[in-house]
């Protein structure tokens, strides 16, 4: 086993349970900001699973998947502010 396997090997395990937690946010925020940064961070945490995989899998094309994820995201984000700005 190499470092590459074992980094994987901790690191996906600390992501999911990041993810559950996040998710958990996701259900029980108190209020739409949070719900809305627990799911950005959701975002975020599958784009660290997806170029940990990757990485081990020797499959730089996952990065661009990453890559699409993280702009789709940070669109979402802005979306998000602006709807709040004009709400209130």
């Amino acid at each position: 086993m190499n470092l590459i396997d074992l980094a994987f090997f901790v690191v996906i395990p600390i992501l999911s349970v990041a993810m559950i937690l996040a998710f958990g946010r996701v259900l029980r925020g108190p209020s739409l900001p949070d719900r809305v940064v627990a799911l950005d961070l959701l975002a975020t945490l599958g784009i660290g699973i997806i170029a940990a995989y990757a990485v081990v899998a020797k499959q730089p094309v996952f990065l661009d998947v990453a890559v699409v994820l993280a702009l789709l995201s940070f669109l979402g984000t802005v979306a998000f502010a602006y709807y709040l700005e004009r709400r209130v």
